[in-house]
């Protein structure tokens, strides 16, 4: 099994260009892979998956008929970014969070942003992400965004383009991790022959966070990780982060507040809690101040945050930057509080509670993604060439019951790159999410996850819509080592 028959077809192909020439940074992956025994490859793909088997690396489907659980979907041929491509990435994104850091700052206190007509108030205010309680909160060391994963994909010129902003509890560094480790076992001389940028400190960084935040005098606060319960879809990455940075995995029923201080309960009785890693939405951490049917979260832990006695990872209010209608606006964010033009740009966005806009889209929905603005996991939206004039139709419909609830983007022909399928290399179109960690300083992890569509020619990445991951490869500086033998 080798590339030789593999089709670039007409997207921009991050591994060979357009005459089938091996493009420079996989160029020893490539060689690699063609020098393997026939059927070594396959072998080494089956053993990943049996590694992912016994590891337990899974998620859970909600809409499944045949069983929640599955085994995540990996494909061991690595992504491959070049280190002058990854340094515009990790710039773009530490100006990207630290311009959105500032805007959630602005919108829960003075809102000057708002008073300046950069962005319409009532497109921050009709938001269902923006959260009035948090006019009365200061998060510790002023950061709100404490963990972010900003989802990036590369058109046809080669460029890479920020899709979404994910700021409330994004997930999937764990299948990041857990998929580096079965790479390396897979391709361990080629791996250190590429000098591959590591990524396992990120659970080291993350707790380093937690402790930033904390605001105890104390050398060694106490550190949970929060998380809904087994049922959850990213339970596998709750537990997971909480064992590998030595902390307590909790639900809301272990957590008590007492005097506005959390406590956690355990069998030698309370102990005080300082920071809580929470992958809990908003509407349920509270249910003395967000839903109150929430049996998820811990009553009273608001006002123990008001008072500083507790420190949320993410804070409180930060889901007003993940809403697709305030993404339009970022590159106006970045402008105007950092006075600079962004080096990552947006995908062209149209904003439906725009008059001007709302008509484009509804002229030209054949030739456009449309999809909700609070809306996650590729469900609730249309693919404009893919659809039929029936659905066109009722999504129409939709849009004009609640504009502001739609945003409209050209449909982008995402990068692709080559998998094992039936036995040979074909290609299939992916994006890459970053993790970004804002505490003492920012830092973006080398690589993130690659998100693959395995069902050919689908542009859906996400897991519980069929697709998959692979390893993403962030190369050093001075990449070759000059071994032969990889």
């Amino acid at each position: 099994m080798n590339f030789n028959n593999y089709k670039t077809e007409l997207f921009y192909d991050e591994y060979f260009l357009d005459n089938n020439t091996c493009r420079e940074a996989v160029s020893l992956v490539v060689d690699k892979i063609n020098r393997l025994e026939k059927g070594e490859l396959l072998s080494r793909q089956k053993a990943a998956e049996k590694a992912f088997l016994n590891l337990g690396i899974t998620f859970n489907v909600y809409s499944s008929k045949d069983g929640r659980e599955k085994i995540f979907p990996f494909d061991i041929v690595p992504r491959v970014i070049s280190s002058e491509e990854w340094q515009i990435i990790e710039n773009g994104l530490k100006q990207r969070i630290t311009a959105l850091n500032l805007f959630i700052d602005d919108v829960y206190k003075g809102q000057k942003i708002l008073k300046d007509k950069i962005i319409p108030e009532d497109v921050v205010c009709s938001s269902e992400a923006y959260r009035s309680i948090c006019k009365e909160l200061a998060p510790p060391k002023g950061i709100w965004c404490h963990v972010t994963g900003t989802d990036l994909i590369r058109g046809d010129d080669g460029q890479f383009y920020v899709l979404e902003d994910n700021l409330r509890c994004p997930s999937g560094i764990s299948y990041v991790l857990e998929g580096r480790q079965v790479t390396k076992k897979t391709f361990p001389q080629l791996f250190e022959s590429l000098k591959v940028r590591p990524i396992e400190d990120y659970p080291a960084h993350l707790f380093n966070m937690l402790n930033h935040i904390s605001g105890k005098n104390s050398e060694s606060p106490t550190v949970c990780v929060l998380t809904p319960g087994v049922y959850n879809s990213a339970y596998f990455e709750h537990s997971f982060l909480a064992r590998q940075m030595g902390v307590e995995l909790v639900e809301g029923r272990d957590l008590v507040v007492e005097n506005k201080f959390v406590y956690m309960k355990t069998t030698k009785g309370l102990q005080r809690v300082d920071v809580l890693y929470r992958r809990i939405d908003d509407d349920f951490i509270d249910p003395k101040v967000f839903r109150e049917d929430s049996l998820l979260g811990v009553p009273g832990i608001v006002d123990a945050y008001k008072a500083g006695n507790i420190a949320l990872a993410n804070a409180p209010g930060t889901g007003i930057a993940d809403d697709k209608a305030i993404y339009s606006y970022v590159p106006e964010i970045i402008k105007y509080y950092l006075g600079e033009e962004p080096i990552i740009p947006n995908v062209p966005t149209y904003v439906c509670s725009d008059p001007k806009n709302l008509k484009y889209v509804i002229n030209n929905i054949d030739r456009l993604v449309v999809k909700p603005v609070d809306g996650s996991g590729g469900y609730g939206m249309i693919i404009g060439p893919r659809s039929t004039k029936g659905q066109q139709k009722e999504f129409i419909e939709k849009i004009r019951a609640n504009p502001r609830k739609y945003i409209a983007q050209p449909t982008i022909s995402l990068s692709r790159v080559p998998v094992i399928a039936r036995r040979k290399f074909e290609g299939r179109h992916v994006d890459l999410r970053p993790y970004i960690i804002y505490g003492e300083d920012i830092k973006v992890i080398p690589g993130g996850l690659t998100r693959v569509a395995f069902k050919k020619n689908s542009l859906v990445v996400n897991s519980s819509q069929g697709g998959g991951s692979k390893d993403t490869w962030v190369l050093s500086n001075g990449n070759y080592t000059g071994e032969e033998n990889a």
